[in-house]
């Protein structure tokens, strides 16, 4: 060893290049020593060795999955708490203030919950209350008969207008996120409609899903007003309509379809001062009283003529019991078919139905008095916020919470309709009830002449995202807001003024309203309908059908003769059967001998 050099600790001398930059070799005692270049030597060689080591762990392939794994179940676990703090605010409210125009807890204007103001900037409304139960059975009560008002459900906030596109899509983690409709069943047999499936939510999380606050939305219209006392216009001016309706104008129908900030239009009940008081489709005090404590959803029907058989709703929740207004309105001469099992006289129920009974009905065809309730369903309930009308022909299946949050809540929207599962057409649609007698021919012609005049165009792709311009109409499903009350009473008039089939008149009020504002109805599938409701026949038809039923009489026995007998007069062994419908020839005359 050189006496010039140094020498390791060990006892070795480390080969140490000139070239390399590390390292710089000093004599032992110099300035600065070398423990410094050897510090740096053995860090260098502990992290190249980490690093092999690391390369080797990460090459392997179980490692590989392992970590894969669980940089996926981090991510998740992120996302998840990313959504929690965005929803809660929005789904979480407790003790909050109600707007006093859309009260959804059973209260009265000008009342407030758990002691805090009646007015509030994000008008924060509650989704249920507890039960209701005043003297005679029903779940709506006058402000004397309910107490304790607690908050037992919170919807979400309503922040966006609707898709005008499409329905949204939803997340992946909705509970109807991943659903797709199946393809029909393949059935030669039965070629017509039919059901489809439908995902609904449970009815807890379909009331969670219920807006707190009515649907906002930038439209022009802010106040809403209807004409009365229109008797003095009778004869002059008149393009049709009734005295129900007020004999509205050329005029006043033009103007009608102009949307303002505030509007006085007809709107049914002319004749009175309010609806069911002198005005045509009358009905009782009492019927009043329970009609304007109705808050939040109702659900109502009608039976005029005795034309169908009263159908009970199946498969309703308690909730929907016990908070949900369940009315069917019924002329004189149906209520009289009512039997006293059915019909309480004392409670004026039937089942879940409250029925109220009609007088001075306005109009001579009791399908065209459907139409008043139908259409006309937010100036009977002033004070619902929702509302489900189902013809009386139909048996609601399907809890109305899940069939809201279905078609209104989930696509945010206020007004929701099935298409027709045939025909999109209006033009092919007034054909087709004209083949089958639906009306006088030569006013259907009439009215839809005149539609073609104002410009409405047969249905065609270019008319996209409307998917159709023909509904179903025998289920209506909608929020009581001033554009969807506003529809109703333009739809009502046009049936006023032409024939009763409301499915040729719906295309032209739509589209005169959707061309002025941001506003779409959502015309849901035929067989999503015949999901949550189940059609049944009118009780002419049932009568017919059962007419032709030959009766079930028990039919006599005969002893066969034994064939393998010589005698075949004369049977060795008997035995009963039965006689054909049909006898032939030989057995007729079998049966001559016999006797």
């Amino acid at each position: 060893m050189s006496s010039g050099g140094w020498v390791h600790r060990n006892g070795f001398a480390p080969q140490i290049h000139a070239s390399t930059p590390l390292l710089q070799c000093r004599k032992y005692g110099s300035k600065g020593g070398t423990a410094p270049v050897l510090q740096q030597w053995r860090v260098s060689k502990s992290l190249e060795r980490w690093g092999a080591r690391f390369i080797r762990l990460v090459s392997n392939r179980r490692t590989g999955i392992f970590a894969a794994t669980l940089l996926a179940f981090v991510s998740l676990l992120m996302l998840v708490n990313d959504v929690k703090l965005v929803s809660a605010p929005l789904k979480r409210f407790t003790a909050l203030p109600i707007r006093e125009s859309w009260n959804l807890t059973g209260l009265p204007p000008n009342k407030t919950l758990n002691g805090t103001s009646a007015h509030w900037s994000m008008s924060i409304h509650t989704a249920s209350t507890d039960t209701f139960q005043n003297n005679t059975g029903s779940g709506w009560g006058t402000l004397h008969e309910r107490p304790d008002i607690q908050q037992r459900h919170v919807g979400r906030l309503r922040t966006h207008l609707p898709l005008l596109l499409s329905n949204p899509s939803l997340p992946p983690w909705h509970p109807c996120g991943t659903f797709s409709l199946p393809p029909p069943p393949a059935d030669r047999k039965r070629t017509g409609p039919r059901p489809c499936p439908v995902c609904y939510l449970p009815v807890k999380e379909a009331l969670r899903e219920m807006p707190v606050s009515k649907f906002v939305a930038p439209y022009i219209l802010k106040d809403l007003s209807y004409v009365h006392q229109q008797d003095a216009m009778e004869g002059f001016g008149l393009v049709g309509g009734t005295d129900f309706g007020g004999h509205q104008t050329m005029e006043e129908r033009e103007k009608s379809f102009q949307i303002r900030e505030s509007m006085h239009i007809h709107c049914g009940f002319a004749r009175g001062l309010r609806p069911g008081v002198g005005s045509g489709f009358d009905f009782d005090e009492i019927d009043h009283i329970d009609m304007d404590n109705c808050y939040g959803v109702v659900v109502a029907s009608a039976i005029f003529g005795n034309y169908d058989v009263l159908q009970q709703p199946k498969n309703i929740g308690e909730e929907a019991k016990s908070n949900v207004c369940f009315f069917m309105f019924v002329d004189e001469e149906t209520a009289a078919s009512l039997s006293k099992a059915d019909f309480n006289q004392t409670s004026r129920k039937s089942g879940l139905w409250r029925i109220i009974v009609v007088y001075n009905l306005p109009f001579r065809d009791a399908r065209r008095n459907g139409k008043v309730p139908k259409l006309l369903i937010h100036r009977l309930f002033p004070n619902a916020r929702f509302s489900l009308w189902v013809d009386g022909k139909l048996e609601l299946v399907v809890d109305p919470y899940q069939i809201l949050e279905r078609f209104l809540w989930r696509s945010n929207d206020s007004f929701a309709i099935s298409k027709h599962y045939r025909r999109f057409d209006v033009y092919i649609e007034a054909e087709a009830n004209k083949a089958a007698r639906k009306y006088d021919n030569a006013s259907i012609d009439a009215q839809v002449e005149f539609y073609r005049k104002e410009g409405l165009a047969p249905y065609s792709s270019s008319k996209l995202p409307i998917v159709s311009d023909v509904p179903e109409g025998c289920v209506i499903i909608r929020e009581h807001t001033p554009i969807t009350n506003l529809f109703g009473c333009l739809w009502f008039n046009e049936v006023d003024h032409f024939t009763a089939r409301d499915q040729l008149s719906f295309a032209i009020v739509r589209d005169k309203l959707m061309t002025q504002i941001p506003w779409r109805v959502n015309m849901f599938l035929d067989c999503e309908r015949r999901n949550f409701v189940v059609q049944t026949y009118h009780k002419d038809l049932l009568q017919l059908l059962s007419n032709h039923k030959s009766p079930k009489e028990p039919l006599p026995s005969v002893t066969a003769p034994d064939t393998k007998s010589k005698d075949p007069h004369l049977p060795q062994k008997n035995r009963k059967i039965l006689p054909s419908r049909k006898k032939t020839g030989k057995r007729k005359r079998m049966d001559k001998e016999q006797s």
